[in-house]
């Protein structure tokens, strides 16, 4: 099973599996999965420092598609709580607070933890999709352009392939 295993991520490392991984892994991680795909891309530009842009964008792509999901899975879970409860007061001001933001708050759906559910918040909300779409996209891509670089070309003797 180690030696299967061995093999397999030894095959998804290689350049031309390595931007399906981390598209598979960016989209996974930006659902409502507890997983990071930073280490994805950073393994992959590491070994072929001439990905750098193609990883991000795919990166980008991948952790926003993921991102509409959970989009989406907000909007129908908000559909079904409606059909058998009603908000409480805190639900309602946090609410009201993100409303205030609209689709703009989808900027911060970079952050670790509070992120993912930011998206289906947005979903929840029934904000507008598409500039909700496009805010998660601009900020994943600062957040992988700026956590890719700083590792390979700040840090770049703290870690090695």
């Amino acid at each position: 099973m180690e030696a299967w295993l061995a093999s397999l991520l030894e095959t998804l490392a290689l350049p031309e599996f390595g931007l399906s991984t981390v598209f598979v892994v960016s989209f996974l991680s930006a659902t409502l999965l507890p997983m990071g795909s930073e280490p994805a891309v950073f393994g992959l530009v590491k070994l072929n420092e001439g990905l750098f842009w193609p990883a991000v964008a795919v990166a980008t792509v991948g952790n926003t598609l993921g991102g509409s999901v959970s989009y989406w899975m907000g909007y129908g879970a908000e559909v079904a709580y409606e059909r058998i409860r009603h908000r409480k007061p805190a639900e309602v001001r946090a609410l009201r607070m993100l409303e205030r933001f609209g689709p703009k708050a989808c900027l911060l759906s970079w952050l670790p933890i509070v992120g993912d559910p930011l998206c289906a918040l947005a979903g929840w909300l029934r904000m507008a999709f598409w500039p909700c779409v496009l805010y998660m996209a601009i900020g994943k891509c600062l957040r992988y352009v700026t956590m890719t670089a700083a590792l390979l070309w700040v840090f770049p003797g703290e870690y090695h392939p």
